[in-house]
């Protein structure tokens, strides 16, 4: 597993933070599950990072829709919520756990449901990923989110005591409307944990986010799943660490790991003082079609 990891002499200031992306390999055992995203973020915390992030669906990865959905646990009694918290208190990290399934009250879905925990363990933000993966892919995948979860209806905008944070889940990296929301809100770092197909993820997956990161001028942390998992389904990896002009700073590359980075936030400024097209945003109709004179 390949990713330029920060020396462990690097100086720290208050507009740098040390940042890990954990990428596991998540199948439809909860408890097992939890011990390996748990050992996974233990790992970055042991190389120095004060910040760990996981990927979309940190607890459970079902052989269907109706495995999916019954895994939905309510909020207040999570395994994987009170295990996570519980472990950013005990390590004294900020943890973005990149999502969970979460049951509500009355519901007929879940929540793709998405934690900002302190190193107090509390929470501190939640995010509802908005945009659902329903499609059929040309190699006979189908995938039917909407059919387990409700879509959220908020972006969201978290307060880290270095940066403020745009959250994200996975297919929402192809809408950008969001993510310049989210920069024209004050997002200097925006999180896109995400369980993104083997087959979309190798033409798509680094494009789309070093796009991301070059429209909004910031810096894009996406924690992947990786590996094969129930119901023939496969996730690419490469969880990423990009910065606000397009680079690559970490590539989990394949297999399950972490990669960390030092990001400097003072590089945020650099870049949109560069070209400051997050600003520019003006009211035009929609396209139409012009009828020609003859």
């Amino acid at each position: 597993m390949a990713a330029p990891e920060a020396a462990a002499g690097t100086a720290k200031s208050a507009r740098r933070i040390r940042i890990a992306c954990v990428q596991p390999n998540i199948g439809d055992d909860m408890a097992a599950n939890i011990a390996q995203v748990c050992g996974l973020v233990r790992e970055a915390h042991a190389k120095g990072a004060e910040f760990v992030t996981t990927p979309e669906n940190s607890s459970f990865m079902g052989r269907n829709s109706a495995a999916s959905l019954e895994a939905g646990k309510p909020e207040a009694t999570h395994p994987a919520l009170k295990a996570y918290r519980e472990l950013a208190a005990e390590l004294k990290i900020w943890l973005l756990i990149g999502s969970i399934s979460v049951r509500e009250d009355g519901a007929n879905r879940n929540a793709n449901r998405s934690y900002l925990v302190n190193p107090q363990g509390e929470i501190t933000a939640t995010y509802d990923k908005i945009h659902m993966f329903d499609v059929d892919l040309p190699n006979g995948e189908v995938f039917r989110e909407s059919n387990t979860f409700a879509p959220g209806e908020q972006a969201v905008l978290a307060d880290h005591p270095q940066a403020k944070l745009g959250l994200s889940i996975c297919y929402d990296v192809r809408f950008p409307q969001l993510y310049r929301g989210l920069a024209q809100g004050g997002a200097e770092v925006i999180m896109v944990p995400a369980a993104f197909t083997r087959n979309t993820g190798q033409a798509h997956w680094h494009i789309l986010l070093r796009a991301r990161a070059i429209e909004t001028g910031a810096f894009i942390v996406a924690p992947a799943m990786w590996g094969d998992h129930p119901g023939k389904r496969q996730t690419y990896g490469h969880s990423l660490i990009i910065d606000p002009w397009g680079r690559v700073l970490a590539d989990a590359g394949e297999g399950t790991g972490v990669v960390l980075a030092d990001i400097d936030l003072d590089e945020v400024a650099k870049a949109r003082g560069q070209i400051p097209a997050w600003l520019h945003e003006p009211r035009y109709s929609k396209p139409i079609t012009s009828a020609t004179k003859g």
